[in-house]
């Protein structure tokens, strides 16, 4: 099923968008908890879309 793939990439991108927004506003308030929180958030919605690409490509 090729939607497993597709749910895994917005996944991804949403908590690639949620940890920009972090690390914005622990840069804003000089706040490297949130800062680097929001660095993990970006890396692990990285890793949710290339999980999502491999699942793409495993369906093919």
């Amino acid at each position: 099923m090729k939607d497993h793939g597709m749910e895994d990439k917005l996944k991804g991108m949403g908590n690639k968008m949620k940890g920009e927004a972090k690390e914005t506003w622990g840069n804003m308030t000089n706040d490297e908890r949130t800062r680097a929180e929001g660095k993990a958030d970006q890396l692990k919605g990285k890793f949710q879309e290339s999980v999502g690409k491999a699942k793409d490509k495993l369906s093919d």
